[in-house]
């Protein structure tokens, strides 16, 4: 698999699914066991486009729309919603496709960032569901020491939005995390993988809902740590080898040392998803036979 290889043209199997408070847009491809991935920050079920067709020779690769996102409806879009109505909607679409599979087996589950928050929810609350869950990166302030800090800051690029529009917010939050902890920069990475234009749009519609719903909420999630000990054997914290030393990998270090497990290395960045596609879909396959 090359990761400069064009888009695969296989079109999923689509369906939507209604939710407390919301219609899920999801889509499927492939056969055998359920490998559901969970979109993170503002992007919808595309951004895994690149990757899917790649796992769906082995796994029924499942991804959605997040509530409120894209083609996900909110009934109330004043709505608000935490990281359980999340992760209630991975339980029930889990539990709507799991008996479309091979027995009706325990799923694979994958969140990188936002949705790595989910994923450690969904394993927390509703284990019997998760055969091995996979978190990439996922923002858990609040184990560090400099969590209220950090907590404050994504409260305030809300606030910046609110006041002076998504420009001004993104800059403060990019500023934060441009100079890492002070790592080496590592080497020169892939431009991310262009979405279809038409995809793009959709995603960055989305911002303003990931700024002011998802952003301050997520990153003030403190996962159930017994509650994960006691299922840490079905659990992979990851990060992207271009993250070592800087700030965004800092969380998942941190609640994989209180968990005693290891750190699994992806390609990449916070986005090597849509860095190394093709690579990032081997190790994601590795992990889960691991």
């Amino acid at each position: 698999m090359s990761d400069q290889a064009p888009f695969h043209d296989s079109e999923p199997r689509t369906g939507t699914l209604k939710v407390p408070g919301a219609t899920l847009h999801y889509e499927v491809r492939g056969t055998g066991p359920l490998l559901l991935l969970i979109p993170g920050g503002s992007a919808d079920a595309a951004v895994y486009d690149p990757v899917a067709a790649d796992l769906a020779d082995r796994y029924t690769v499942v991804s959605y729309d997040p509530r409120g996102f894209s083609r996900s409806p909110l009934d109330d879009p004043a709505a608000d919603g935490g990281v359980a109505a999340h992760s209630d909607d991975a339980h029930r679409l889990l539990a709507h496709l799991a008996p479309a599979t091979p027995g009706g087996e325990p799923a694979y589950v994958f969140g990188s960032s936002s949705s790595a928050i989910v994923a450690l929810d969904l394993l927390t609350r509703h284990p019997e569901q998760v055969a091995l869950a996979v978190a990439h990166e996922p923002q858990t302030w609040p184990l560090l020491p400099d969590g209220a800090r950090m907590r404050a800051l994504f409260a305030e690029v809300r606030d910046t939005y609110r006041a002076e529009g998504l420009g001004p917010a993104l800059a403060l939050m990019q500023a934060e995390f441009a100079a890492g902890d002070g790592a080496e920069e590592p080497p020169a990475r892939p431009e991310p993988r262009p979405l279809p234009a038409d995809v793009m749009a959709r995603m960055q519609a989305n911002m303003p809902v990931f700024l002011e719903h998802v952003l301050p909420v997520f990153t003030g999630y403190e996962p159930d740590l017994d509650a994960l000990r006691a299922v840490a054997d079905r659990l992979r914290p990851a990060a992207g080898r271009d993250s070592r030393g800087h700030a965004l990998a800092r969380p998942v270090a941190a609640l994989a040392e209180r968990l005693g497990t290891g750190v699994t290395e992806f390609p990449g960045s916070h986005i090597g998803v849509t860095e190394y596609p093709a690579e990032f879909a081997k190790t994601l396959a590795d992990a889960l036979r691991s």
